[in-house]
């Protein structure tokens, strides 16, 4: 198998997805917070997301070919509907960073997320969802799951939680939970349509009508937002989106979930360090627990993604 092969740089693949999501996370909830709507800065990085990626599809003739596989698809149902609400849960993550990261900062987010993601990634793996079918659950994949979740629970414990609402520690989870089926799901509809870039393209034309959609609620019910900023970084949020979603589709193959999922928390973690200690927000951990956290979960994805042997006994 390809992931017997290759973990190195597929994992490393894995480690750079965890890393531009934490950047993300950070950067839609700055902007989430300057223009006081989380579920709006949402929406602006999604649809910036999706005008690149519909740039790209129509420049690139790889990009236009596989629009075409997957409009035939959808046509004669080879592609399933279900296949094409990946979107959805990336739309649920990026509102959740808009609305949560700017007050617990990108490490504590990071808590609820790699809790959900981790889990969700072992069940899907077992029950074969991902594109690489049945993912035995072996000791080194429990253990490995155990100790990122360790990790995870280093970094809880080393903040203050109880002015935090309930909801911005719940909301995180299942952001985290729905990722894991995102990831398994584009994995599984780039193998269908044969393009990494058509995959992508659904992920944000359906995350962006989702969030759209909210976002005309919201502002029924609240009002309008304050004036948008004109700090241009505060924009790229989409960019790196369309980079980490389009990574996962093709890394997840030859992975699975489960380390896919392991990886990134790596590079969530490690990332989350440097930024809130860069760009301390209210509730973030002290700089040494956020360490100690990331430590213990790279030692999860050494143990879950390395391919460990027997020895044989002659």
């Amino acid at each position: 198998m390809t992931q017997r092969r290759s973990p190195g740089i597929a994992v490393g693949g894995a480690v750079l997805i965890g890393s531009l999501t934490a950047l993300q996370a950070r950067i839609n909830g700055s902007l989430g917070a300057e223009i006081g709507d989380g579920i709006l800065a949402g929406a602006i990085s999604f649809g910036s997301g999706l005008v690149i990626m519909i740039v790209l599809t129509v420049v690139l003739p790889a990009g236009r070919a596989g629009f075409r596989r997957l409009v035939a698809g959808l046509g004669d149902r080879t592609v399933p509907a279900w296949m094409v609400l990946g979107g959805a849960a990336g739309a649920f993550t990026v509102a959740s960073q808009g609305l949560a990261v700017a007050t617990v900062g990108v490490a504590l987010f990071t808590v609820g997320f790699v809790a959900g993601q981790t889990t969700g990634g072992l069940l899907l793996d077992r029950f074969g969802y991902g594109p690489g079918g049945v993912v035995p659950v072996t000791i080194p994949r429990v253990v490995g799951a155990l100790l990122a979740l360790a990790g995870v629970a280093v970094c809880l414990a080393g903040v203050r939680v109880g002015g935090i609402p309930l909801w911005m520690l719940i909301v995180p989870v299942i952001a985290g939970a729905g990722v894991a089926w995102q990831q398994g799901t584009n994995g599984r509809l780039r193998v269908r349509v044969q393009s990494p870039l058509a995959a992508t393209l659904v992920n944000f034309a359906g995350g962006t009508a989702v969030l759209v959609v909210a976002v005309a609620v919201h502002i029924a019910l609240v009002g309008a937002p304050r004036a948008a900023p004109t700090d241009p970084w505060l924009y790229l949020g989409g960019a790196l989106g369309v980079v980490y979603i389009f990574l996962s589709s093709v890394i997840v193959q030859r992975t699975g979930v489960l380390v896919l999922g392991l990886g990134s928390v790596v590079g969530l973690l490690s990332t989350s360090v440097l930024l809130d200690a860069l760009w301390p927000a209210p509730a973030a951990p002290s700089t040494g627990v956020a360490v100690l956290a990331a430590s213990v979960a790279i030692a999860g994805v050494v143990v879950a993604a390395v391919p460990w042997r027997r020895s044989r006994r002659t």
